[in-house]
């Protein structure tokens, strides 16, 4: 389990694990995690636990947000309130039963686990060390407490827990990881001519009745939206750090600080994990005897060890500093002698046999060798202070201002002007739906006033004003004639192509011979996977999906695309090799388990739900 919390750490789940818990604020909203309040009046009961109506029309309410916010047009009229209620329900008792079910098996975190975890996790880390500045930033930025992501982090991982154990119970059958692969190493013989479109571009005239006519059939297409100029402001971190002054007594303070982190010691350990209760005494005293009579640590880790993921490679954990392991973990581990192996030690894991590989200490480097990077991050933590504040500043004084002048003067920010931002978006900043929902919003379009200070990314916020309001409008026809033009042409150019294939197919059936046609040269390809060189993806995928040829009889085809065509002459199909000891095959297996695996999750999940005790209210 050790292993698995410093692999998971480092691996996929260590990378969305944020992403994660946002999805679960935004689906379940912060009561999921922390729970209702008692006597409240609920909505539903799980095996008995009361999902509450305050935390039912809490996540409504976000879910409703989250399917505004996907719209390209937000609309409240055109939300089916009905069905956003029911999904809600059904996820929050979805949620419930998984949550149950983890607590069941006995699975959950503890606080050590959580700052195991959290150490090291790349979001939270500076150099590839853990920041205690850098998670704090970042759990602002997704409006979330420390205890708060810690409570929602312990649920989601033993979920998550579970839900890996079982994707990889997923089993299938050789044979058809044996079929697929053959069918994807398969090869063809065949003929390829290509047609471009220059070869049929002289025979494409549009004219300018054409022109019209399309024009006026799809007017709609050529309405320029409402769009508004805006003035607007934006605060970063970023920038407030530029501007930081360092004095040099702040400066050498924040390196003695640091440096006992540049000098810390790192020990490499190995561990045999044992299951706790039942005869795992007697295993370890087993254990140390085979050990004491000379016996390899590593390849009793191999034989013995639980912790699956360090036992393939003889217990080995790697080096660590102190903070990462369980606490009698550690203890026990920097109280080593090198080579030594411990008592047993008891963790919420098990009982482990500890065996120090190595220790390895760093020389603190001197203040000049390190003066830019700790300048610069020093200046990052300073900013990261100032920012809330002079956020706070921004947002009050943008609130009253008739203008955007005054609070730009005021902290020292600049003005910057956009034209033309739709309502469904534009360039940065502006690609963000909030701001533009709120630049559009009848107080800020009609009323003047500037928006709210909204926080368009990571420690960046804006706060923005209309300066002109423009409305829909119909394009004239001089103003998209060259764009309905070369629309038309592009048309007229592909049916073409497609005439020209058609007609050379046409004759290819009736029995003329490829070299009769004097349509141009043609490709031949022998024994030719689907990797062709230079050839269209969308003739490669036309050449593998025609059917078989009858015997001596070739199979014809073609392939059109918006610029080119192509003929085909297919005349046999190869099966493909499967060597079933190869590094292709085991890949395809391990991927067709996992697909299987994950099917067989949705069924537990499935089956976890349907045997749940609901009763809704």
């Amino acid at each position: 389990m050790l292993q698995d919390i410093r692999d998971n750490a480092q691996s996929t789940i260590a990378k969305v694990i944020v992403g994660l818990l946002i999805i679960s604020l935004s689906i379940w909203g912060m009561d999921a995690i922390i729970g209702g309040f008692t006597g409240e009046p609920e909505v539903a009961t799980v095996n008995g636990q009361d999902i509450t109506e305050r935390e039912f029309l809490r996540t409504v309410q976000m879910e409703s947000q989250q399917r505004l916010m996907q719209m390209d047009n937000p609309d409240p009229s055109l939300l089916d309130e009905d069905q956003v209620r029911r999904d809600v329900l059904d996820a929050l008792i979805q949620e419930a039963v998984l949550t149950q079910d983890a607590r069941s098996q006995g699975l959950e975190l503890t606080e050590a686990d959580i700052d195991a975890l959290i150490r090291q996790m790349p979001q939270f880390q500076v150099d590839g060390r853990y920041s205690p500045e850098r998670m704090s930033a970042t759990l602002r930025s997704l409006g979330m407490g420390s205890a708060e992501f810690r409570a929602s982090m312990a649920k989601n991982y033993v979920v998550n827990q579970i839900r890996a154990t079982v994707a990889q119970t997923g089993v299938i059958a050789p044979e058809n990881a044996a079929q697929l692969l053959a069918i994807q190493n398969q090869t063809r013989d065949f003929s390829v001519l290509t047609l471009d479109a220059a070869s049929v571009q002289a025979g494409v005239e549009i004219t300018d009745a054409e022109v019209q006519a399309y024009y006026e059939d799809n007017q709609d297409q050529f309405r320029q939206p409402e769009r508004v100029d805006a003035a607007y402001i934006t605060l970063s971190q970023g920038v407030l750090a530029e501007s930081v002054e360092i004095t040099e007594d702040e400066l050498r303070a924040y390196y003695d600080e640091r440096a006992e982190e540049y000098a810390r010691e790192e020990r490499r350990a190995a561990h045999i994990l044992i299951e706790a209760g039942g005869d795992a005494e007697e295993t370890l005293r087993g254990l140390k005897q085979r050990l004491e009579d000379g016996e390899s640590f590593a390849d009793l880790a191999k034989e013995y060890s639980v912790d699956t993921g360090s036992a393939q490679e003889g217990g080995d954990l790697g080096y660590a500093g102190r903070g990462v392991y369980d606490e009698a973990f550690e203890k026990a581990l920097f109280a080593l002698e090198d080579g030594e192996v411990s008592e047993p030690v008891e963790t919420t894991f098990g009982v482990h046999l500890i065996k120090l590989e190595g220790v390895r200490r760093s020389d603190v480097p001197s203040l000049e060798s390190l003066r830019g990077e700790l300048q610069t991050e020093l200046a990052r933590v300073k900013a990261s202070e100032r920012f809330a504040e002079v956020r706070s500043q921004l947002a009050d004084a943008a609130y009253a201002a008739d203008d955007l002048a005054g609070p730009a003067e005021e902290l020292g920010l600049e003005i910057r002007v956009v034209e033309g931002v739709a309502q469904e978006g534009g360039a940065a900043p502006f690609d963000h739906a909030g701001l533009v929902r709120q630049l559009f919003s009848e107080d800020v379009l009609q009323g003047g006033y500037n928006t709210e200070l909204i926080d368009v990314g990571d420690s960046v916020s804006v706060v923005a004003r209309v300066l002109e309001h423009h409305e829909p409008r119909q394009l004239e026809l001089a103003e998209v004639e060259q764009e309905i033009r070369e629309l038309l042409e592009a048309r007229g150019i592909r049916e073409a192509l497609s005439d020209r294939a058609d007609e050379l197919v046409a004759r290819l059936e009736s029995g003329d011979a490829i070299d009769e046609l004097g349509a141009g040269e043609w490709q031949q390809f022998e024994n030719q996977g689907r990797n062709v060189a230079g050839m269209s993806p969308f003739v490669v995928e036309r050449v593998f999906s025609m059917a078989r040829p009858e015997g001596d009889t070739p199979e014809v085809g073609r392939a059109v695309g918006a610029e080119e065509a192509a003929v085909i002459v297919l005349t046999s199909v190869n099966e493909g090799e499967v060597d079933q000891d190869g590094a292709e095959y085991q890949q395809l297996v391990r991927f067709l388990a996992q697909l299987e695996g994950q099917r067989e999750y949705g069924a537990y999940q499935q089956y976890l739900r349907n045997t749940a005790e609901v009763e809704r209210n």
